[in-house]
């Protein structure tokens, strides 16, 4: 099997679920007591976010790139950056690793594909709502991406960073969410994305009226189709 490298916690309640999801596919897969090959470094999030939320992307992503550089010469034979939101440097990593980096909107992009979805709904953080990392990535693979308005996109926010990065799961906050994935619904949406990798804490298929793309689980699906490649 390969190695992969996993720059994770951002925040760390979302990189124990690849952790978990990942090798819990490497089990199904190869049977016995195999389980994946991963090299992790976990950030301190506070000082992400606060880097964030102050729009110092050069300096976040001389950061990212360093640990992407270390995780190389650790023995990583491809990279997953287990969030959304820092896909927004992810042609930064690339240009200073010689490994591939397995990018999470690829992932949300073959699940569309495979279920024939043209029109999905994003959610996540302020940042992937708004800028167009993201978005712009999912339109060249052809599919059209819908947003909240922008009091919806605040409260998507605001839950991810004050409650569900902190392990909180509030229920008057899912039923905030339903309504929002409601009127997507209603603009014509046929899926909705989970594109922070928090939500799936809080919102399951269960819990849609719209088909339920968690990039969490298609991000870790991807990271095993590359560790159990031949």
């Amino acid at each position: 099997m390969k190695t992969i490298g996993l720059i994770g916690g951002m925040s760390w309640e979302s990189t124990a679920l690849y952790y978990r999801l990942i090798n819990q596919d490497v089990k199904r897969r190869c049977g016995g007591l195999h389980s994946a090959p991963l090299i992790l470094h976990s950030v301190d999030f506070a000082e992400i976010a606060e880097l964030q939320h102050n729009n110092d992307w050069p300096s976040l992503a001389r950061e990212l790139c360093n640990i992407a550089i270390n995780l190389q010469q650790a023995g990583a034979q491809a990279l997953v950056i287990c969030t959304n939101t820092m896909h927004k440097v992810a042609a930064d990593i690339t240009e200073v690793v010689h490994i591939p980096v397995i990018h999470i909107g690829d992932a949300i992009l073959d699940a569309c594909k495979q279920n024939d979805f043209k029109k999905v709904a994003l959610l996540g953080t302020a940042f992937t709502m708004e800028q167009p990392f993201l978005k712009e990535h999912l339109r060249n693979g052809g599919l059209d991406v819908l947003i909240p308005n922008q009091p919806e996109r605040q409260i998507v926010h605001r839950v991810i960073y004050e409650e569900l990065c902190q392990g909180r799961v509030v229920e008057q906050s899912k039923r905030q969410y339903q309504a929002i994935i409601e009127q997507l619904k209603q603009q014509g949406a046929e899926a909705v994305i989970l594109g922070c990798t928090e939500i799936g804490l809080l919102i399951s298929q269960d819990d849609s009226v719209l088909p339920v793309l968690d990039t969490t689980v298609l991000h870790a699906k991807a990271a095993v189709d590359f560790i159990v490649e031949e």
